[in-house]
């Protein structure tokens, strides 16, 4: 059974095809400047065969029929022809209330997704765009939305409400929402296997340019960072994170800005660089570090020291905690990081080994000392693998 997978953006869109027989990813692409000059798709297989095609899309439409061009390519292809697509899983960002899991996409599912589109204005009008694309060029192919934030659906009331008039949440839908759900969802997922246990209390960390955190309590999530966007919580490559309103009313009035340049302005001038106003780069900062950069240490102290919060706060929360993961571009790859993140945890019950975690090894690893009471593990996420997952489970389903 081969599933394509799709990451529909604004103006791009990322494909890979997984054979869900052995679970491994037999092509990747990326589609880019749809809807504008420069239109390019490049691809490779899992055997190291290239394509790449400049060319226009002026539509998602277009993205797509290209996108199963290439799939048949025959010399950088994968298959032989589009019947040997099984299904396809879209990543949706927003569910908003109104899904609790996956679902097999129909005409109202993507009423509903119309309608939530304005949780995630700079998202979804591309996802949306892009199954109805799908559906036109691939009429008889089942299809799923896998949603970024159905994972975190089962936070309790008390986890997701802000101290906001009812009447106002009620209405307009202003919750935490949590985002990043298709990965803290792996990543605790194949946690709870290396633990052998469904019954577990796992922080998962998901540190990146985007950065969030989860606290999951038997595979179920009981909170997380993001909120009713991806601004909130930790400090990151360039979103602020966690701040006074009333001082984004302030820096707003200072530096004369409308209130949507101000949110601009913490989703992209803030966190990380912002701090260091150097670069939204962990690479960057931390060879800055070395050279004797105060503000770089300083930007990368102040994300560890969010993360380190977050940590404390969810190991309450969960009453104790089994396992701490890291994730992502930056937990999986910076040392530095996670080093500063983890020092002076041994009252979680965590033993550390500061030796391990230095080591440049890619895949599956625990970097805490054998007798450690919480684990320390180093878990690379697979987005795509997850979206197949659900989208052969419900296409199965219906079989």
């Amino acid at each position: 059974m081969k599933i394509l997978v799709i990451n529909a953006g604004s103006s791009s869109l990322k494909y890979q095809l997984i054979d869900m027989d052995t679970e491994e990813a037999i092509l990747k692409g990326l589609c880019e400047r749809i809807t504008m000059e420069g239109g390019e798709l490049s691809q490779k297989t899992a055997d190291g065969r290239k394509l790449n095609i400049k060319q226009n899309m002026s539509d998602h439409k277009e993205a797509i029929e290209l996108v199963l061009k290439a799939l048949t390519d025959s010399e950088a292809g994968a298959i032989k022809s589009t019947d040997e697509i099984s299904a396809v899983g879209h990543r949706v960002l927003h569910s908003g209330e109104d899904f609790t899991s996956s679902v097999v996409i129909d005409d109202e599912v993507i009423a509903i997704c119309e309608k939530n589109a304005e949780l995630g204005p700079l998202h979804m009008p591309g996802n949306i765009a892009c199954i109805k694309s799908c559906r036109e060029v691939m009429p008889n192919v089942p299809m799923v939305a896998v949603f970024d934030t159905t994972f975190h659906s089962t936070m309790p009331a008390k986890a997701y409400m802000y101290g906001i008039p009812y009447s106002v949440y009620e209405t307009y839908k202003v919750r935490k929402y949590g985002f990043h759900g298709t990965s803290h969802k792996f990543v605790s997922e194949e946690t709870i296997k290396l633990l052998g246990k469904k019954q577990s209390k796992i922080i998962v960390c998901h540190l990146g340019n985007g950065s969030s955190i989860s606290a999951v309590k038997d595979g179920k999530c009981m909170d997380t960072s993001m909120g009713f966007t991806p601004l909130e919580g930790l400090v990151m490559g360039t979103r602020s994170g966690d701040i006074d309103p009333a001082a984004v009313e302030f820096i707003r009035k200072k530096l004369g800005m409308t209130a949507e340049d101000v949110v601009q302005y913490l989703n992209k001038n803030c966190g990380m660089r912002g701090v260091s106003e150097l670069s939204s780069d962990m690479r960057d900062l931390e060879s800055a570090v070395k050279a004797g950069d105060k503000k770089a240490e300083l930007a990368v102290e102040v994300a560890a020291y969010r993360i380190k919060k977050y940590i404390g706060s969810y190991a309450a929360t969960l009453n104790g905690v089994d396992a701490i993961v890291f994730t992502g571009g930056i937990g999986e790859h910076s040392a530095y990081m996670r080093r500063l993140v983890m020092s002076d945890m041994d009252y979680l019950g965590v033993d550390f080994d500061f030796d391990a975690n230095e080591q440049n090894i890619d895949g599956v690893r625990e970097i805490s000392k054998a007798g450690s009471k919480v684990k320390v593990i180093i878990l690379p996420t697979n987005e795509e693998l997850s979206i197949a997952r659900e989208t052969k489970q419900l296409v199965c389903a219906e079989r």
